[in-house]
């Protein structure tokens, strides 16, 4: 679904609910729905589907609703042509690439999908060279880079794969030293930093940085517990955060969900001691997290409740505290998720089977001073 922001009378905008639409105002055929009011002029997250579909409005059947909750907002998006989870996301110019992942049999994906945001529409992309689960991926230069994965065969990949948008072809680069799948990566100037990930289904303490000018791999101090499902987080000063997650349990010890926050500052080149960190309301993993206008926002996920979780909940620096925010329309863990023009996206994910869900997030500036 499309996203709109009323500028007619900003004043007026932080008086209005949250509005959330319901399951049935998805539509496969990727229609938008608007918001009535009377005679706004409209900003559009995706501008040309929002002027195709100038005179739409949303019916009373398609289940618009207020919630408490103002401000914030999730507007949900035309699905994927694949139902997936654990896909790797990434932004490449105004296109979201969505690699890989688990599909409908349990079986690791080849599929690559592109979902255009100016047209509101997704297209096929050259598949990968062998269907992986849990890869890990950044943008470099205009090129996607994919690290590790799993294959069919349930065993972890150490393979460094790159994306060219502009020939719609995957090329390989020098492999990791550590094999891995679901490793935390992130791209800071020529470095590409990839921490922790899993082995089977034991998690690793590895932390290996890529340099792309050499083409080299360097070993980096581990990470400080062995963790699976963790929200991972880079802020502005380069710092790694590594949020909830299941650690694992020692010796005969069952492992358990938690809401710690460990954090990594590649200035330093050390791990930070965790006294003035607070942890997060509720203890959570396989969740969606991001930074949105400086705030650490995670959304849905697993914990204690018997299924997946809705909630979402940010950070407030000025506060030092956790604060709710609205949550999703869609309740599920494995989602991936992306940043893009200040929304936080949400695609994918899985309650109980995979889900085709693609949501956006959307929070006033107001409420993040």
């Amino acid at each position: 679904m499309n996203f709109f922001i009323s500028e007619s009378d900003p004043h007026k905008w932080r008086d209005l609910g949250l509005v959330e639409l319901s399951s049935s105002a998805v539509r496969r055929d990727a229609s938008a729905a608007r918001i009535s009011s009377p005679s706004p002029k409209y900003l559009s997250l995706f501008p040309r589907q929002e002027r195709r579909e100038k005179r739409r409005r949303l019916t009373p059947r398609e289940g618009a609703r207020e919630t408490g909750k103002k401000g914030d907002r999730w507007i949900s998006l035309p699905p994927m042509p694949t139902s997936r989870a654990g896909a790797a996301v990434a932004v490449l110019g105004k296109q979201v690439l969505v690699v890989g992942g688990v599909g409908e049999n349990q079986n690791p994906l080849k599929a690559v999908e592109m979902y255009n945001t100016e047209e509101g529409r997704w297209r096929k992309r050259s598949a990968l060279r062998e269907a992986l689960m849990g890869i890990s991926i950044t943008v470099k230069d205009g090129r996607a880079l994919a690290v590790g994965g799993m294959g069919a065969d349930l065993l972890p990949r150490s393979i460094l794969q790159q994306y060219d948008l502009r020939k719609d072809v995957w090329g390989l680069l020098p492999p990791m030293t550590t094999p891995r799948y679901d490793a935390i990566t992130h791209l800071i100037g020529s470095k590409l930093y990839v921490a922790g990930g899993r082995q089977c289904k034991r998690p690793v303490k590895a932390f290996e940085a890529y340099d792309t000018e050499t083409r080299s791999w360097t070993s980096l101090p581990a990470l400080p517990c062995k963790r699976t499902y963790a929200g991972v987080l880079w802020d502005p000063d380069g710092r790694l955060c590594l949020l909830g997650g299941l650690r694992q349990g020692g010796g005969h010890q069952s492992s358990k969900f938690t809401k710690n926050i460990n954090v990594f500052d590649t200035n330093q080149g050390s791990w930070l001691k965790s006294d003035d960190i607070v942890s997060m309301k509720s203890k959570r993993a396989d969740f969606a997290a991001a930074f949105l206008r400086g705030r650490m926002v995670v959304a849905g996920g697993l914990g204690h409740e018997p299924s997946a979780l809705d909630t979402v909940e940010a950070f407030h620096p000025q506060k030092k505290k956790w604060e709710k925010l609205a949550p999703m329309n869609f309740p599920r863990c494995s989602a991936s998720s992306i940043v893009i023009r200040d929304r936080f996206l949400v695609v994918g994910g899985v309650n109980q089977v995979p889900s085709s869900a693609h949501e956006i997030l959307y929070v006033k500036e107001e409420e993040l001073l």
